[in-house]
């Protein structure tokens, strides 16, 4: 049961899944130090959810100061097989106005960060050309039609540094990529999770839209407050319709099997202190 768990990280608006039986509560150090929070250990039915604000429980972490391999591997340490992330965009396109959902499949990095569990004696190289689960997405989409809440099955992220907001000339330019959201976070998690073998799909949530709009300076603190609180309730209802309906026992996808062929270094060559810290990860294959 326990490598049977449900990952869900929560973004800016969503801090707890309340509504769920609390089991248990777990503070975690990895190998990559400590993730953003102690994670929650939830009941729905008969499935297990580990649950992680993202930010932090007060919201006190920026983008840039997230230890996305400590949350990830955490995850993983707990036995976390599908996991969702839920984070707050800005939308570049006026079909996908502030409180639509969008479920991700494709990024742009604008980072320049590097998010691997990968070096230290070990080089391993994931596919990553579809970055998400789409299996996982397809049926979130489905809760989305169920529950009537405005969404995009599919669509491109712009993953930019932060914390401060895009300038006038890079939304412009994004918008000119035919991108679709742009946000602080989902790729790094996207990355982590298929080298960890974790099947991941974002759930992009709009709060507005981004300083391309023409009407960019007239949104308030006021009116993205009142947009991340109904997003959050609007993920609150699709985690609770997805984790009714979704049948681990048939859930096995590609992405937990992003290792097969990945691994370039001999397994007999790999250091004695690079695999007892990917353990969690490489298990599989010892």
């Amino acid at each position: 049961m326990h490598d049977q768990r449900i990952g869900i990280i929560g973004g800016t608006g969503l801090y707890e899944l309340p509504g769920f039986e609390k089991v248990d509560e777990k503070t975690i150090t990895t190998a990559f130090g400590e993730p953003s929070a102690p994670l929650k250990i939830l009941k729905s039915g008969e499935k297990e959810v580990v649950f992680l604000p993202r930010h932090g429980e007060n919201h006190h972490l920026l983008p840039t100061e997230l230890n996305h391999r400590a949350n990830i591997m955490a995850m993983k340490m707990m036995g976390v097989k599908w996991l969702i992330g839920v984070s707050a965009v800005g939308s570049f396109k006026e079909a996908l106005p502030p409180q639509t959902m969008v479920f991700v499949d494709q990024f742009i990095d604008r980072t320049r960060l590097v998010q691997t569990f990968f070096g230290n004696g070990l080089v391993a190289r994931v596919g990553f050309a579809y970055p998400t689960e789409p299996s996982l997405s397809k049926i979130l989409a489905q809760c989305a039609i169920e529950l009537g809440l405005k969404h995009q099955l599919g669509g491109t992220y712009v993953n930019m540094a932060g914390p401060a907001f895009s300038t006038l000339a890079e939304s412009r330019l994004y918008k000119s990529w035919d991108a679709d959201v742009i946000g602080m976070t989902s790729l790094s998690e996207a990355k982590l999770c298929r080298e960890a073998e974790i099947a991941y799909a974002p759930i992009a949530m709009v709060t507005d839209f981004d300083a391309w709009h023409p009407h960019h300076d007239a949104v308030s603190v006021e009116m993205v407050v009142k947009n991340l609180q109904a997003n959050g309730a609007n993920a609150r209802k699709l985690v609770s319709r997805f984790l009714e309906i979704f049948d681990p026992q048939q859930a096995d996808f590609p992405s937990h099997h992003s290792l097969d062929g990945a691994l370039m270094t001999a397994l007999e060559d790999i250091p004695a202190t690079t695999r007892q810290n990917l353990e969690p990860i490489l298990h599989r294959f010892f």
